[in-house]
């Protein structure tokens, strides 16, 4: 069940033609758990794929033409809501979508956008297809390691284009990032309940997933990335964070790099700080919010771009000015931050965070989305309304864990011969071993 900002709770199923022709079906929810059906959008068009992307490296442009888009209601209730916003934000085109005291007709579908007659009325939707702009699928094996099965299974995914966090912009937005990525129906990873589901649903019946039971918030232990991970803006990042839940302390490592399989460090920031009691969010049902406070950082750059960069810096705006160099670690927490990185010190966040368990029964930590145009959570008005990817629980000690982890980076030559920087978290590669030892 898929969490976009808004919120809207939402699960996709896309198919793909080899004429270029798509059929994708959009199925909305009530609920955070997407068991309680709201409306579902079926939308047609075409789609072209283009060149590789200039500014998101290892993506793919497209561009796409809708041919029409119809929506089926599940319930009256959603009938009458959607009905309000068309016949009140719509153009003149739309204001008769649906007139007063009409009645929910089960499994009728309506027509709110059509190509051959120049009708769109799927703006009140906040409706756009801008992800289908931005593509890239990666292939990789999982392992088989059940006692009888040997061998690997191909598992498939298609990673689309972000959605805007600001619902004024998501119209026009052109995405640089991606939203979590679909599962192929027939090259999926294993075990994945949900994805049997929503492939056999269609507009008339949507997926109703398996219900969960829900889990409190439990965030002492240690947490990290499991994948490079891609933001608008061009970055490439991998997460680590240490929660302390005696004294409600953190430590969190972010290492940036420029690429999007997060083989080229750029710089590692480390900060610290303490956060809040959690309390449920009222806007984002099964969501907690709480407050950070980060007063500590340090910053680790990696190659020699961002050592320029740094030694480039106005005086007293980033450490000691002139005095960086790659691989060496430097305290930014005297000078208030470090401008150039767009890091200011003490600062306040104001977060959205959410703790699940997956097929296997492994911790996962959501924690909220960044604002798509690069600002800050900074203020309650700001709080996000939907995740990141989420990062998976390695230790419930923090304390055992953080001795493991390791911020050193040797030099190492590429293909080319060329010496390049490259990161040895042994923690990290620890774990992604255990994963792989524990993967169904």
């Amino acid at each position: 069940c898929e969490v976009r900002p808004g919120p809207e709770f939402l699960t996709r199923s896309y198919l793909f033609y080899s004429n270029r022709l798509f059929k994708a079906l959009q199925f909305y929810y009530w609920d955070p758990s997407c068991r309680d059906p709201s409306y579902s959008l079926v939308i047609k068009g075409k789609l072209r794929l283009r060149q590789a992307s200039w500014i998101t490296r290892g993506a793919t442009e497209a561009d796409y033409h809708l041919h029409k888009v119809g929506i089926v209601f599940h319930s009256p209730r959603a009938m009458r809501e959607v009905a309000s916003w068309i016949n009140q934000t719509s153009g003149e085109g739309c204001r008769g979508f649906l007139p007063p005291g009409r009645s929910w007709a089960p499994g009728a579908l309506y027509e709110v956008l059509s190509a051959k007659t120049e009708r769109d009325c799927t703006a009140a939707l906040g409706f756009a297809m801008h992800e289908l702009s931005l593509v890239r699928v990666e292939r990789h094996f999982q392992p088989l390691l059940q006692p009888q099965q040997s061998g690997s299974r191909l598992v498939e995914e298609l990673y689309l284009g972000d959605i805007h966090t600001d619902w004024g912009e998501r119209l026009h937005y052109r995405p640089t990032g991606y939203q979590r990525p679909m599962q192929s129906a027939l090259h999926h990873a294993h075990p994945c309940p949900a994805c049997g589901i929503i492939a056999r649903a269609d507009e008339h019946h949507p997926p109703i997933l398996p219900a969960r039971a829900a889990l409190p918030m439990q965030l002492s232990g240690s947490w990290v990335s499991t994948h490079c991970e891609v933001r608008p803006a061009v970055l490439f990042l991998t997460r680590y964070f240490t929660f302390h839940g005696n004294n409600h302390t953190w430590e969190g490592h972010y290492y940036h790099y420029s690429d999007p399989l997060c083989r080229q460090p750029t710089f590692t920031i480390y900060a610290s700080g303490h956060y809040t009691q959690g309390i449920p969010s009222s806007k984002v049902r099964g969501g907690t919010e709480l407050a950070f406070k980060v007063t500590q950082a340090r910053v680790t750059p990696m190659d020699q771009v961002t050592v320029l960069m740094l030694n480039s810096s106005e005086a007293g705006s980033c450490g000691l000015a002139g005095s960086w160099s790659a691989g060496v670690e430097q305290d930014i927490t005297p000078t208030n931050g470090c401008l150039a990185l767009g890091i200011k010190l003490p600062h306040t966040e104001y977060e959205l965070f959410k703790t699940e368990q997956d097929t296997q029964e492994r911790s996962l930590l959501y924690i909220g989305e960044r604002p798509t145009d690069g600002s800050s959570p900074d203020s309650p008005d700001k709080r996000p309304t939907s995740y990141q990817a989420p990062l998976i629980q390695c230790a419930a000690a923090s304390e055992e864990f953080s001795n493991y982890i390791s911020l050193k980076y040797v030099g190492r030559k590429d293909a080319n011969g060329i010496e390049a920087l490259k990161p040895l978290p042994v923690a990290f590669l620890l774990f992604i071993a255990l994963l792989f030892l524990r993967w169904d």
